[in-house]
């Protein structure tokens, strides 16, 4: 019967961690399964990825380059908007906004909720279940690991949050907005 191999201790090693041209082999192959593996998973991550695109692909009836855009727009707002970041949930003074009005695009102006619509969702962000007609766009969303359906402004393409399927009747949907995305104008009574 042959010797057992020993590690640098001196210590017995189980046979399958034994050395030679048979665990070489073996271990080869795992380094290449590995491999393999993992450029396959980041070829396919890579694919989910791009498949998200930005949310506005033009053209668009409001265009302007990113230094307009900057002119034109706070700095959140130009990350919201242009770049797809959050806001901090709990950050917007539109949470608070009970006043009945129109809430707008804060890129292009183009009304996109009434607040009627709103409703207090405790997600920390300004909440709607229905938008205006003809305002708003979606696009599938997989910059996290979820794929999220991602709402942007019909008009300049802005983006302006995410809709849920678990919002109040009676659609049923939740359209998560990024306050620094809207500008409130409250309704107007009476003679001016």
């Amino acid at each position: 019967m042959p010797a057992r191999a020993a590690n640098r201790m001196g210590v017995p090693m189980p046979e399958p961690y034994q050395t030679g041209p048979k665990s070489t082999v073996i271990e080869t192959l795992s380094r290449r399964a590995w491999l393999v593996g993992g450029c396959s998973v980041a070829v396919l991550a890579g694919l989910w990825w791009t498949g998200g695109g930005s949310a506005g692909e033009g053209p668009f009836e409001v265009a302007k380059s990113e230094d307009e855009w900057k002119r034109v727009l706070s700095p959140a707002a130009f990350n919201v908007l242009r770049h797809h970041a959050t806001e901090r949930p709990y950050t917007s003074p539109l949470n608070k906004e009970k006043r009945q009005g129109i809430f707008a695009c804060a890129g292009c102006d183009l009304p996109l909720f009434e607040s009627s619509t709103k409703f207090e969702s405790g997600t920390g962000w300004p909440s709607f279940y229905r938008p205006l007609v003809n305002a708003v766009a979606t696009s599938s969303d997989r910059s996290l690991i979820v794929q999220r359906t991602e709402v942007h402004c019909r008009r300049c393409g802005g983006h302006l949050g995410h809709v849920f399927d678990d919002g109040p009747p009676p659609t049923g949907l939740r359209y998560c907005m990024n306050g620094v995305a809207l500008r409130f104008t409250p309704a107007a009574f009476g003679p001016a």
